[in-house]
């Protein structure tokens, strides 16, 4: 008991500095102001919708003029008569932007949910269950393939959620409420963009239904901050409570087919079994190599063995195999023993910067895991670059696809392979940030940093040499912690390349460019 103790101490110390961290730097971010309102975004190509009006949206039924609609510009005027402090901080603070602040909201989930659960008093571990998320272990272990696949889902499903939004706009034409009525004072900026339905909104209602989903433990909260979000767009004058409505009714909507897809994309079968870990290990043996197995004490079942069979988004189940590395040099080999002894060697002569590096990088429990942190430094770019709310979607949904596929195909190869990590093979070898307990090739980090920079590149071209020297230092992060060899880094860095491709050729053809 006193381990779980600690273990879950240590969890939330790390999780309150990281929000801090994240909370002071995030007050000080701009209001969101595009430089261009995207007005043709109902045209783009959405993701799983057929349509961007498959979920019909009913035009407005208080009209101007209306005595409902007076009642609606009175209650606007009725907020900005009595604004206190609180309201007007909470205006700035969601006025920097829908998307960037439910990304944000989703990273604080994932690092207060990324805690392995401590073992039984028998030695097995219990896996939490989606069924009874409240009993320990609490349901989900935000682990980087399951955040990464939650990263995906929350994005995917805002931009098609966006992209309904603007095909409605452009046909109800509705005018702000600043608009039509002088009296109002629009506390963010303003554009020429109808606002039905609400774009917070739809923003909104699509991310709180796919976060309840993935994190049904913190229904709470989530609720508490979708009401918080719902009433600053009227506070500031942007939007009359129909046109919120409305948005948060269509972004719901969206919201579910998505999680139909997400209940059948195979993810809650990539735990497996006994059997099935037991057969990785068979096939290791066969082929003449030494399997990998849990240092952890007792044994850990292995993370996900399945997840490299779950669904992706761009790239088809063909093509994934397709696209699956070479096995690692044998561990029969003086290739994997010259790796070996690289690793005992940076073990045991670590530089003062390369100690940095690997802390920099290591993402471990309590943080929003390595597919966050690359959600972290988009954010924090695309706020300077002017992008609308749509076009943050879309550009994050296109990240995070990637980095979800780049979980799937990295799963797939690591269990392909079995491959053990050094340490089991030299226990000379300590790690200075931990050792992950799955297998060694290829490293997730390597291939999560491949296809993160090769489509924040293809966003944002002028930081192309600086996103590819962030994925290459991310990727020798590995090695310097002692957790990977050179090859792990090396072809994983190179398959998230390959993955990214797929998001770019994506991009290119979604009508946004």
């Amino acid at each position: 008991m006193k381990c779980r103790i600690y273990i879950a101490a240590m969890a939330i110390i790390s999780l309150a500095s990281c929000s801090k961290t994240l909370e002071d730097r995030s007050q000080a971010f701009p209001v969101l102001n595009p430089t261009k309102t995207d007005a043709n975004a109902g045209n783009w190509r959405p993701i799983l919708l057929s349509t961007a009006n498959e979920f019909p949206l009913a035009a407005p039924s208080i009209l101007a003029g209306t005595p409902n609609y007076i009642l609606e510009l009175n209650e606007i005027k009725s907020y900005q008569a009595n604004l206190s402090q609180q309201q007007r901080q909470q205006i700035n603070f969601w006025g920097a932007g829908a998307v960037l602040r439910w990304n944000e909201i989703m990273r604080t989930l994932v690092a207060q949910r990324n805690l392995p659960p401590y073992q039984n008093a028998d030695g097995t571990y219990p896996f939490p269950n989606a069924n009874n998320p409240l009993a320990y272990p609490i349901f989900p272990f935000a682990n980087p393939p399951y955040a990464a696949r939650a990263y995906a889902y929350l994005a995917a499903a805002q931009y098609d959620a966006l992209v309904a939004a603007h095909f409605y706009k452009a046909q109800y034409l509705r005018q702000a409420p600043y608009k039509v009525d002088a009296t109002i004072q629009p506390l963010l900026p303003t554009s020429d963009l109808p606002v039905y339905p609400s774009e917070d909104a739809v923003v909104m209602g699509a991310s709180v239904e796919i976060l309840k989903l993935l994190f049904p433990a913190d229904i709470a909260y989530i609720q508490a901050k979708a009401a918080e979000h719902k009433v600053v767009r009227i506070m500031a004058g942007m939007n009359t409570r129909s046109d919120v409505d409305a948005g948060e009714a269509l972004g719901k909507a969206v919201a579910n087919k998505f999680i139909a897809r997400a209940r059948n994309d195979r993810a809650g079968a990539a735990a497996a079994n006994p059997a099935v870990w037991a057969q990785f290990e068979t096939d290791a043996v066969t082929r003449g190599e030494t399997p990998w197995k849990s240092l952890e004490l007792p044994a850990r079942p292995p993370m996900l063995p399945l997840f490299g069979k779950v669904r992706a988004w761009l790239i088809d189940s063909a093509a994934m195999v397709s696209i699956r590395p070479a096995a690692p040099p044998s561990t029969q080999s003086q290739k994997f023993k010259d790796e070996l002894n690289e690793v005992l060697n940076f073990s045991q002569n670590l530089t003062r910067e390369q100690l940095r590096i690997a802390h920099f990088w290591a993402d471990g429990i309590g943080t929003y895991t390595p597919p966050g942190h690359w959600n972290a430094v988009a954010c924090e770019d695309f706020i300077n670059l002017g992008f609308s709310e749509v076009r943050w979607a879309r550009n994050l949904a296109l990240l995070n696809m990637s980095l979800m596929d780049a979980a799937i195909q990295c799963w797939d190869t690591k269990y392909t392979y079995f491959n053990p990590r050094p340490s089991q093979m030299n226990p000379a070898i300590k790690s200075v940030t931990g050792v992950p307990n799955f297998p060694a090739y290829t490293s997730g980090h390597s291939t999560f940093s491949g296809a993160a920079a090769t489509v924040l590149s293809y966003i944002n071209p002028s930081k192309a040499a600086e996103y590819d020297a962030m994925a290459k230092e991310a990727s020798l992060s590995r090695l310097y912690g002692a957790i990977h060899y050179r090859s792990d880094c090396e072809v994983g860095l190179q398959c998230g390349i390959r993955v990214g491709a797929f998001a770019v050729t994506r991009g290119r053809a979604d009508g946004a460019d």
